[in-house]
């Protein structure tokens, strides 16, 4: 493994965990960057150990931070295992990205968010079926479908916000993200002669 992977390892966690926190704190919710960093670390990061580990690193590292110095529960019930399950779903597509380029970018970015989406909303389903239908969303085949409809809009104006946040931060992230590598690995001497 080497020392480069490492540290780039830990900065991505470090920056991770520090916006996830940033977002709690600032009630921006669902805007932190954790399936991009999951995508980017897929795609770009060689050893699949670091990559698989980095988003779930930040992510138990923020909830260990929720748990002990805010009102809210950082560990929640069998449902955040579909959380964690999802991220590293994420960065298993980005595993198949190949060499990025913007438009591929933006569609695996989408792709992340819809997949998150989808299971970690299904790990409420399963919270659900397994202990009471506490939301009276309902139970079985129809209380999925309701849960995947709540939880697409929740309804309101902060569901949206929810929503719309989940997209917007996995976009925006991936896209600082690949950027940034782009720059970064591109020569300097090419990047003067563009200039």
């Amino acid at each position: 493994m080497k020392r480069t992977h490492i540290i780039l390892a830990i900065l991505l966690i470090l920056l991770a965990t520090a916006l996830r926190i940033v977002n709690q704190e600032m009630h921006w919710y669902n805007l932190a960057p954790l399936a991009s960093l999951g995508l980017f670390s897929g795609a770009i990061i060689k050893d699949k150990r670091i990559a698989f580990s980095i988003t779930l690193i930040a992510q138990f590292i923020s909830d260990i931070y929720i748990a002990l110095f805010t009102q809210y529960q950082g560990f929640y019930g069998v449902d955040q295992f579909f959380v964690y399950g999802g991220m590293v779903m994420v960065t298993l597509l980005g595993t198949g990205m190949g060499q990025p380029k913007a438009l591929k970018v933006l569609g695996y970015s989408i792709a992340g968010s819809a997949i998150f989406f989808l299971v970690s909303n299904f790990g409420v389903w399963v919270k659900i079926e397994a202990t009471g239908d506490i939301f009276g969303y309902g139970t079985g085949l129809k209380g999925l479908g309701t849960t995947f409809l709540m939880a697409l809009p929740f309804y309101s104006k902060m569901g949206t916000t929810l929503f719309f946040n989940s997209f917007i931060g996995d976009i925006v992230g991936c896209s600082v993200l690949f950027g940034a590598y782009a720059l970064l690995k591109q020569p300097l001497s090419t990047r003067l002669q563009k200039a």
